[in-house]
């Protein structure tokens, strides 16, 4: 194999002027050409900038996918370029034991039936849940990744070559200022007896070398300048691109909420569909005292209501029928009343509406086949239908 040992040695005489140069800097035994202000604070942004994406993007990775073990895996799969297994989902993997303990127990038994209905839910949870995997992994995980793994890279190498640059121009600073000293002193020194002629000649041979030596020193040091101003100047145009990275996470960030909230839109539309389908099955619940035959009571239904923050979509009575009967010709249910307290004002839409005020007790029924969001409120004589977001149910 060949080497160039010129080109070999001069690296290491550059590596040592460079080592000496900063050992000297850091016992404080040599000047340091220090940074504008301008510079440092965009050194400071950016490598802000960095610590916080790389914290962010662990973190959202734990969020994503919580099991370490799952997460070494996938992160040697990347490395060794190859694709990652696809993985179930924890919500697939409950529907898929739902599903077969259903098979085995009865699907036709009520506990079954419950079964099966929440392991399809329980499958199109894990299905949102992973699409939204995939989204976030795309919009928001491979952005930081390539900023930290492209862009970083760049500005990281940049700027070693920036330290480097300047340690050549501080060490090139050092020898023109020894060098000035050594032909200062050469100069002052020369004797000019006659008696002693060779110490004379000896004493200018020194000062023309020292002058020579000077001269030499300003010509690398004007190289040390140029190159070190040159590079300054790329990192600083790199540094500068920090804030395009902003906005760039920005809108990274932002596809990233989105998906979150539509993943969460979805599994709450799920939930609410199987809690609706549940109430259409007798004997989903243990302890129930009602006929097999008979569906859940609205008490429990009203119950379930208000302890999800359900948003009312339709107001009033689920058949036409029932809209057209007058509130105040319906009786309470034989199964009894309960009180409710009023969490917060409301204002009657309509006249078959109670208005309501926070803090206030009332009486609360509901009816057979009545919109589960809703309930018939008393106050006195008054009678009209209050929302059951608005109650807290008391017994």
């Amino acid at each position: 194999m060949d080497f160039n040992m010129k080109k070999l040695a001069s690296d290491a005489g550059i590596f040592f002027t460079r080592a000496v140069q900063f050992t000297e800097e850091k016992f404080g035994q040599a000047e340091k050409t220090e940074l504008d202000a301008h510079f440092e604070n965009l050194l400071a942004r950016a490598d802000s900038t960095k610590n916080w994406t790389e914290k962010i993007l662990r973190q959202t990775e734990v969020l994503l996918q919580p099991n370490p073990s799952a997460r070494v895996e996938e992160f040697l799969y990347e490395k060794l370029d190859r694709k990652v297994p696809s993985r179930v989902t924890n919500g697939e993997l409950l529907a898929q034991y739902m599903s077969e303990a259903a098979n085995e127990l009865g699907p036709e038994t009520p506990y079954g039936k419950t079964l099966i209905k929440v392991g399809e839910t329980e499958k199109r949870l894990g299905a949102a849940e992973r699409d939204f995997i995939h989204s976030a992994s795309i919009n928001f995980l491979t952005p930081l990744r390539n900023f930290l793994e492209g862009d970083w890279r760049t500005i990281s190498k940049e700027r070693r070559i920036l330290q480097n640059r300047r340690l050549d121009l501080d060490a090139s600073k050092a020898r023109l200022k020894k060098a000035k000293a050594a032909e200062a002193k050469a100069a002052a020194v020369p004797d000019f007896q006659e008696t002693r002629p060779r110490n004379y000649i000896l004493s200018a041979s020194a000062s023309a070398l020292w002058s020579d030596e000077v001269d030499k020193a300003e010509q690398e040091l004007r190289v040390a300048q140029t190159e070190f101003d040159r590079q300054a100047e790329v990192t600083r145009l790199l540094l500068e691109g920090i804030s395009s990275t902003h906005v760039n996470h920005l809108r990274c960030l932002q596809e990233f909420v989105e998906s979150q909230a539509t993943y969460y839109a979805q599994c709450y539309r799920h939930m609410l569909d199987l809690q609706k389908q549940l109430g259409r099955f007798p004997g989903t619940f243990v302890g129930n005292t009602e006929p097999a035959s008979s569906p859940l009571s609205s008490a429990s239904l009203a119950t379930a209501a208000a302890t999800i923050p359900v948003v009312p979509t339709v107001v009033g009575m689920s058949s036409t029928g029932e809209a057209a009967i007058s509130l105040d010709d319906v009786a309470p249910p034989a199964s009894g009343t309960r009180k409710a307290r009023v969490l917060y004002d409301y204002e009657a839409g309509d006249s078959s509406e109670l208005a309501l005020l926070a803090d206030e007790l009332i009486t609360v029924y509901s009816l057979p086949g009545m919109d589960p969001d809703w309930l018939i409120g008393e106050r006195g004589n008054r009678k009209g239908k209050v929302p059951v977001t608005y109650l807290e149910l008391l017994s």
